[in-house]
């Protein structure tokens, strides 16, 4: 089959799963009682990326205040258990998603997850849209030596494949990054969560829809594949 031996490494937020309407409720909540007025999707789609105590920060930020560490470390705690709570209730799988891993797998890929959401985090909302079955493995930063933007959180999503047989599939300048330090193709879907467009990063490949992945998968390892491709 044309693409075994080869792994297909996937950031999650932005990128398989919009979660941004989920983390905009979990952050009004744990807001409440703040002067910072109540953000909309919009804005928290600018300010996810680097964890959910940075997006408290931010949001803070942008209310122009700067918050006491304890109300921060509060607020976070209060995030954390009401998302965990509530983690696919508004989050979706982007449109042509599972027919494109369906496709990957047919042709014999590895597939994997390589997030900076921590792992039970992870690990819950992945079984919760029904997700489980098209990983080998999830990459948290729990469970590597460094997260992105380092490459040796893309390396431990990709082994035992070598980085010219692996390719990164995300959203960010993080994806962007560790997928560079790490020798390895970067796609980047232009429907996630960067500030700036993803258009601008300088990726091997920047796509609109996951109908578009296999194909470029298959153009960026020059293969030609034998299957009828399903997305």
């Amino acid at each position: 089959m044309p693409l075994k031996g080869y792994t297909i490494a996937f950031d999650l937020d932005g990128t398989l799963v919009d979660t941004a309407p989920d983390l905009v409720r979990a952050l009004n909540v744990c807001m409440k009682g703040s002067s910072v007025p109540a953000i909309g999707t919009k804005q928290v789609r600018d300010l996810i990326g680097q964890g959910a105590r940075a997006l408290i920060e931010r949001a803070f930020a942008q209310g122009s205040i700067t918050p006491e560490v304890r109300d921060v470390d509060e607020r976070l705690a209060h995030f954390l258990e009401f998302y965990s709570a509530n983690i696919a209730v508004r989050s979706h799988i982007f449109d042509g998603t599972t027919d494109c891993l369906s496709t990957l797998i047919n042709a014999r890929a590895r597939l994997s997850i390589c997030t900076n959401k921590p792992e039970l985090l992870a690990r819950k909302l992945i079984q919760a849209l029904d997700l489980t079955c098209y990983f080998d493995g999830i990459f948290c930063p729990e469970n590597v030596r460094s997260k992105k933007p380092d490459a040796a959180h893309v390396l431990a999503a990709i082994a035992p494949a070598p980085p010219a047989r692996a390719i990164m599939v995300g959203d960010s300048l993080a994806d962007l990054q560790s997928g560079r330090a790490a020798g390895v193709p970067v796609i980047l879907m232009s429907h996630g969560y960067s500030d700036p467009p993803a258009i601008k990063l300088g990726a091997d490949m920047v796509l609109d829809h996951f109908s578009q992945v296999s194909k470029a998968v298959f153009r960026l390892f020059n293969q030609h594949p034998n299957i009828e491709e399903t997305s």
